[in-house]
């Protein structure tokens, strides 16, 4: 083992968020390290947002022209599985972190392959794959960047089978004849749906609805739409055993039901990967770890932070990466001597938009697109909220394509008059996101946003219906 060597910053998980920790740092002069054990670039880059992403594009673009007559009739084939596999591999370079490796070099960034261990106060110990040891320690932060990990339902014979999850899900080089999906969630919807469009025959089996942090008219939408696909979606229903007949998977369902398939994706939700890190050896237990909205870890003195779904707050690579960028910013600030324990709500070195103004997309066909609280979360929050809802049914809509099926609600803080929450459902209302994510961030007044004409005829115009129905 050699002797410790300090750096002033080392991060431990070298994924987007940890990228972005160290780069910040770097960019404020600290020095940085990361410390990874598998691919630098992490989940999102290899086997999460982005491939997920690229296998769902091309069924999406396909649908949209048979959506269009004109466009419809020109479409004569079905999608090329093959291709759009192939697509998907190239968004992750084949599983090779060389591009990623060179750009932690260009920017200043100390990289060490191995698994991180905390080993004392400030200190890390890596464990590199050809036996050796390495200590450092760092002179102002260790911070977590682990990410998170699939939690596995505890169901009868699961464990001895070969099971995807969606890391194998997003990089499988064929499409199955049939798959089952065990669970109802965004990664599981998605990946439904994208494997549907590729020719598989796929089935849900979710123990309650479909995409539940969302409302659930914006959710019945993607059900109404996978089903008319041809997916099958059970619902309410619950896998008791699972076992393997000759190549194929069995589920034993709720109502004395089996359900059958080639490949079995089990896709029920995932969790803070703090297992095997350390902790223990801190006095902190791995199953409560927290953290402030600097990044700060409480009850270690100040010097180990966590950003990303190691946080156990957003479990999004977006919201990830804003935690990280003021989170590098609070340590180099404190390094600096320029801050304190604490920092007031919405400066550079808070993530003050975790508690309540978080924006997601479900990428699925139509899509789901959220900013901030439902109404249940707000009035569950205190909050003396409205909501104003309906379709989705301007000239915008209507020119986007034949049949425009979608749904828009906003919530409001009536005392204050302002958006506390927004949710637009149907076929690229992503791309409004942005807008209602500024609306709710800066906390915009009702009647100054009145003033914000949506251009016409566009889907967003959709906002001023929805205003108007408010009583604006």
């Amino acid at each position: 083992m050699s002797e410790p060597r300090t750096i002033d910053v080392i991060v431990i998980g070298a994924g987007a968020v940890g990228e972005n920790v160290a780069g910040r740092v770097v960019q404020k002069g600290l020095s940085a390290m990361l410390v990874e054990s598998d691919l630098v670039g992490g989940e999102c880059s290899y086997w999460a947002c982005m491939p997920s992403k690229a296998l769902l594009r091309p069924g999406t673009i396909l649908n949209a022209a048979r959506n269009v007559a004109g466009a419809r009739e020109a479409v004569t084939g079905t999608l090329d599985a093959q291709q759009v596999l192939e697509r998907r591999t190239s968004f992750t370079s084949d599983w090779d972190d060389t591009s990623q490796e060179e750009w932690v070099a260009s920017a200043g960034i100390e990289l060490q392959r191995g698994w991180a261990t905390l080993s004392g106060e400030r200190e890390v110990t890596i464990s590199h794959d050809d036996g050796s040891t390495s200590v450092f320690r760092a002179t102002h932060a260790v911070v977590l960047a682990t990410g998170s990990t699939p939690i596995i339902p505890p169901i009868d014979g699961l464990p001895d089978l070969d099971y995807w999850t969606t890391r194998e899900a997003t990089s499988a080089r064929e499409v199955p004849a049939s798959l089952a999906v065990l669970g109802g969630g965004v990664a599981g919807i998605e990946l439904a749906q994208a494997y549907a469009r590729l020719g598989a025959e796929v089935t849900v089996i979710a123990r309650s609805g479909i995409l539940g942090s969302y409302p659930k008219e914006a959710s019945d939408l993607v059900l109404d739409a996978l089903r008319g696909e041809g997916v099958t979606i059970l619902t309410d229903t619950a896998t008791n055993a699972v076992r393997k007949e000759g190549c194929r998977f069995v589920l034993e369902v709720g109502g004395g039901r089996t359900v059958t398939a080639e490949k079995l994706l089990v896709s029920t939700g995932r969790h803070p990967h703090t297992s095997d890190i350390g902790l223990e050896a801190l006095g902190l237990d791995p199953k409560k770890l927290s953290r402030d909205d600097t990044g700060r870890v409480p009850g270690t003195g100040g010097w180990l932070y966590a950003v990303g779904d190691v946080g156990g707050i957003v479990q999004l690579t977006h919201q990830g990466k804003y935690e990280a960028r003021m989170t590098g910013d609070a340590i180099a600030a404190r390094a600096q001597g320029i801050l304190g324990n604490s920092a007031p709500e919405w400066s550079p070195y808070t993530s003050t938009a975790d508690r309540g103004a978080v924006p997601q997309v479900v990428f699925t066909d139509p899509e789901i697109a959220m900013v901030g609280r439902s109404l249940e979360q707000a009035r569950k929050d205190g909050v003396n909220a409205s909501e104003t809802s309906l379709e989705i049914a301007v000239a915008g809509s209507s020119l986007h394509s034949d049949g425009y099926k979608g749904w828009a609600q906003m919530v409001v803080d009536e005392d204050r008059k302002v958006l506390v929450g927004v949710t637009f459902a149907g076929p690229e209302v992503s791309e409004m996101l942005h807008a209602a994510t500024i609306a709710v961030v800066g906390e915009v007044p009702l009647d100054r946003l009145w003033h914000a004409v949506p251009a016409y005829p566009t889907v967003s115009e959709v906002w001023l219906r929805l205003l108007e129905k408010y009583g604006m």
